[in-house]
């Protein structure tokens, strides 16, 4: 393992030791059984191309650099840890920081449809977290949809020529709220017999918002902090994902 391999390693083990130890709270992303059984199928059919993608993805990248896997495995542990901070939201759900953004941005949305499933299967075992029925509709709001909303933006940031900075931000920050719009969408479609589908979704947005909001906004800036980390101290790594250009 290289010096900035290290480096990384111990400012992943850092953050989870400063931000892991957390008290416990009943809350989680949408729960074991709050879903019927053919949405819990149809939403982990619709994963699978995604996952396949990813795990395809995960491949190349780690065939063509090997050196690149603790890059990949701190990008998962982020994952974990800052969504395992769980604020509760709504019967059923929760508010809690997602930390896609960050994988996303360096190693595309499709990887992160990986390690976002790697962490909901972890949660759900061991922490009570999410549910195993729950996987599929889980593993698309947050592994999935939010990924892709966060490298989409930053793409398009990017080639405007608006800061790198402001780019890692905006992407990590929309990136997390539209995983919960997504969240309010299943919810309400499995759940709006009492309603309009339309006022089910703003009903679950509405409760969403006061906890969610600033959660995202907190977990931009923290984005932005761990990338200026990895400009100090790993930019062999950036480089060789493309992040950095050569010479720089």
């Amino acid at each position: 393992m290289s010096k900035n391999q290290k480096r990384i390693l111990v400012l992943a083990s850092a953050f989870a030791l400063t931000f892991g130890i957390v008290p416990t709270v009943s809350a989680m992303h949408i729960m074991e059984g709050y879903l019927p059984g053919g949405f819990c199928i149809a939403w982990g059919v619709l994963c699978v191309p995604f996952l396949i993608a990813g795990f395809m993805s995960i491949k190349k990248t780690l065939n063509e650099h090997r050196n690149l896997v603790t890059l990949l495995a701190m990008s998962g542990a982020f994952v974990f840890v800052i969504s395992s901070l769980k604020i509760p939201s709504v019967t059923g759900s929760c508010s809690h920081m997602t930390g896609t953004g960050l994988g996303a941005i360096l190693f595309g949305p499709s990887a992160v449809s990986i390690l976002g499933l790697i962490v909901l299967l972890f949660q759900a075992i061991l922490l009570a977290h999410g549910g195993l029925t729950t996987i599929g509709a889980n593993t698309f709001s947050m592994a999935i949809a939010g990924p892709f909303v966060s490298y989409g933006l930053y793409v398009v940031l990017k080639k405007a020529n608006v800061d790198k900075k402001v780019c890692v931000f905006l992407a990590a920050f929309l990136g997390d709220l539209f995983t919960y719009c997504v969240t309010a969408v299943q919810m309400a479609l499995a759940h709006h017999a009492d309603t309009t589908f339309g006022a089910a979704v703003g009903k679950f947005l509405l409760v969403f918002a006061p906890t969610q909001v600033p959660l995202a906004l907190i977990e931009g800036v923290i984005t932005v902090l761990i990338i200026m980390g990895l400009e100090t101290y790993a930019k062999p790594e950036l480089r060789a994902i493309g992040y950095l250009k050569e010479g720089k």
